[in-house]
């Protein structure tokens, strides 16, 4: 194993630094995609009892919450909001329950930004986490100008809410022009991927 990655617990301890309402830039690599989760979900909004809202543009929600509980993490309180499942597998098969919303494309960002306003509400949890996963896969389907705009708002409104906001980006897949876009909505970065 290499020490050139971050492992769950120092991905949780560099989160629990960071000031309440903090928007972060989680870079990651494909290989630790699995520590990141497990650093963010359980180790850090788990242990604070937070109230997670998880914008999946990447994997399925069915998919995480297996690898959930595959890793034996508390999902009571994480909220999915859904944005691949639909166009994935089309509506009869993109599953929905209390804890998952679709969203019918990922370029419906405005209707993803409703969908997490509407779970920020309903909480009555004191302290929130949103986490987006991805924004690569979000700049595939929404050009840069548009992802830009709703990045400011969203991340925006959700510090207006004392809501913590994590940015999961894949350092393989990542642009200069995604990195700047992240960066411009972003107080604090961590990179979790490999060195060099």
């Amino acid at each position: 194993m290499t020490l050139d990655q971050m492992g769950p617990q120092k991905i949780a301890a560099e989160l629990s630094e960071m000031p309440p309402a903090s928007a972060i830039s989680l870079q990651m690599s494909v290989d630790n995609y699995l520590d990141v989760i497990r650093g963010v979900l359980d180790l850090f909004a788990n242990k604070k009892g937070m109230d997670t809202i998880y914008v999946t543009a990447t994997i399925s929600s069915e998919a995480i919450k297996r690898v959930l509980q595959a890793l034996d993490i508390d999902t009571s309180r994480i909220y999915f909001v859904d944005c691949i499942s639909h166009i994935m597998m089309g509506a009869s098969a993109a599953q929905q329950d209390d804890h998952t919303t679709l969203v019918e494309s990922p370029t419906m960002l405005e209707n993803l930004m409703l969908k997490v306003e509407y779970l920020i509400r309903r909480s009555q949890s004191k302290d929130k986490l949103v986490v987006i996963d991805s924004i690569n896969s979000l700049a595939i389907h929404n050009n840069n100008w548009i992802l830009s705009e709703f990045l400011h708002i969203l991340v925006s409104g959700l510090r207006s809410r004392e809501a913590f906001t994590i940015i999961l980006s894949v350092e393989e897949h990542s642009t200069p022009e995604i990195n700047n876009m992240v960066n411009l909505v972003c107080d604090h970065g961590i990179r979790a991927g490999k060195e060099g």
